[in-house]
């Protein structure tokens, strides 16, 4: 069967895991169509990123007139789907944070989108985050008749679910993965009851190059590996601010800061603030084979998130062996355990954050070996992609034979 598979942006850095499940979808055999309505220009470090660019399609390449003409294409050859669609936009304008000329964007968005799932004979349109990707989705497989379904992440959708309206975009789904039990709990809240059947826990998971990959030995050196947007929500002002009571502390501890983002020049700032330019570095974003071997070369990985879904950079350093250290928010605590696959401490506190720190750097070669092995064990346990597009893939094709026996 020809799924379609919808995203905001594709391919981003950040969203190295809706690749890796499209690619494990392909390796069972489907033949998997990619949309979104931007990335066309963006800035990839990864040669598959570069590839997976070649074979999306972009909505918004070109411009308006394409999204008007669709519009008017989908009145013209469904105009029972197209008022259904237009309803949906209505209520999705009613206490929202968006301007309604936004909604109607994204109803020509999803109209174009529609257009081109019946061209390329898509059956089922999966998509990921329930923000304006899930809008987009619901409304063009409205229009185009067919199924949708979402997974959704957290914690952008938690923020708001009433503006983004969640429960709606739940209802009309045929389905709804969700990463993990937290985020179940999240969609539960905001779901009626006779759709809580539709939620189902699919989680990210990597492929065999971590899962099988040979654990590397601790570093010695108390050298920390940070992975991420450079943005408020990650805390890496706090992070920094930790760094340095380590460092008063007289532990000669580093950080490397792999990625990029709108709060650079501040990070920049801070670490000249408190003296840290000899033991702080960012490096920009990096591609997958370079985020690896940052990890490799810490000793372990430092998280200071206000908010997170349940990022893959953790499951990937527990499957190279390395202990992580990060805040308790969220789903967080399924991975990381404090004494055994590393420490968990409080959101917001610069003390907790600095005394996880020394205690990683303080601990012997042993502690940490066995840190890493149960990392790896329980990554392998609970996060194998393979395994996790199996569930997924059930679920597409439950959702395809059911409209098949009521059409």
């Amino acid at each position: 069967m020809a799924i379609g598979y919808f995203i905001n942006q594709y391919p981003k850095v950040s969203h190295s895991f809706i690749r890796r499940e499209i690619l494990a979808l392909e390796a069972r055999g489907e033949t998997i169509h990619r949309w979104a309505l931007r990335g066309w220009d963006a800035d990839v470090v990864d040669q598959i990123d570069l590839s997976e660019r070649e074979r999306t399609r972009y909505l918004l390449k070109g411009g308006v007139m394409p999204l008007l003409i669709a519009g008017s294409a989908m009145l013209l050859r469904h105009p029972r789907r197209w008022l259904a669609a237009m309803r949906l936009t209505a209520k999705l304008s009613r206490r929202t944070d968006r301007s309604i000329p936004h909604h109607l964007v994204s109803f020509l968005e999803g109209a174009k989108l529609a257009r081109e799932l019946e061209v390329a004979g898509i059956r089922h349109l999966h998509t990921h985050f329930g923000t304006n990707a899930a809008e987009i989705a619901m409304l063009a497989a409205t229009m185009a008749g067919i199924p949708y379904s979402i997974t959704i992440h957290g914690s952008e959708e938690f923020d708001r679910p009433v503006q983004i309206k969640l429960g709606l975009k739940v209802a009309h789904a045929a389905f709804v993965a969700v990463i993990t039990e937290f985020c179940a709990s999240q969609v539960y809240r905001w779901a009626k009851l006779q759709d809580w059947a539709k939620i189902t826990v699919v989680r990210c998971g990597l492929l065999a190059d971590f899962l099988k990959a040979p654990p590397a030995p601790p570093v010695s050196a108390p050298h920390f590996v940070h992975i991420g947007r450079l943005s408020g929500v990650k805390g890496q002002l706090l992070l920094l601010e930790a760094l340095a009571q380590v460092r008063r502390q007289g532990v000669p501890a580093t950080l490397t800061l792999v990625g990029d983002g709108e709060l650079r020049a501040e990070i920049e700032a801070a670490i000249a603030r408190l003296d840290l330019t000899d033991a702080a570095t960012i490096t920009g974003w990096a591609d997958e084979a370079e985020v690896r071997a940052q990890i490799v070369r810490a000793r372990a990985m430092v998280m200071a998130s206000f908010a997170e879904g349940l990022p893959i950079v953790v499951m990937e350093a527990l499957a190279l062996g390395r202990p992580v250290l990060a805040t308790n928010v969220a789903a967080i605590a399924d991975l990381v355990r404090t004494g055994e696959t590393g420490w968990l401490y409080t959101p917001g506190s610069v003390t907790a954050i600095a005394d996880a720190m020394l205690a990683c750097a303080r601990a012997d070669e042993e502690t940490l070996t066995r840190m890493g092995d149960a990392g790896r064990a329980l990554v392998a346990e609970r996060h194998d992609q393979m395994r996790e597009a199996e569930k997924l893939h059930r679920l597409l094709l439950a959702s395809v034979g059911e409209r098949k026996a009521a059409a």
